[in-house]
């Protein structure tokens, strides 16, 4: 047990330095380095409380469990690929906007829970 969680830390530190690019600094002024880890550690904080925020209850509880672990888990470019860079087409017909989904990915149903989760509830 101790183990896989040492495996996680070295995991996230991995992430943080080649997915996100969190620790890469591109330019040489401190300002600017601070400000480029914060969004890059906004980032990523973003995949973290989406996988938070997921409803785990209902008549699917086991698999809804597995799906919020897997996406907590998951690298930072699978998730942009997977619920970031989302093909959409948006479509104002009378005085609504539809968005229609352009492509299926298998973490389709997580993305449609989660907008659903926040479009219909507060959550403070």
């Amino acid at each position: 047990m101790l183990a896989n969680d040492r495996c996680d830390q070295e995991n996230l530190i991995a992430q943080l330095k080649g997915g996100v690019k969190a620790l890469a600094m591109p330019v040489g002024d401190l300002v600017s380095n601070w400000a480029y880890m914060v969004m890059a550690s906004l980032a990523w904080s973003l995949k973290a409380w989406s996988a938070l925020v997921l409803p785990e209850g209902g008549r699917w509880s086991e698999k809804y469990r597995a799906e919020k672990r897997a996406l907590l888990r998951m690298e930072f470019s699978t998730f942009c690929v997977a619920l970031i860079q989302v093909p959409c087409q948006i479509v104002r017909a009378g005085r609504r906007i539809i968005y229609r989904l352009l492509s299926w990915n298998p973490w389709q149903g997580v993305f449609l829970r989660l907008v659903e989760r926040l479009h219909g509830a507060r959550l403070c």
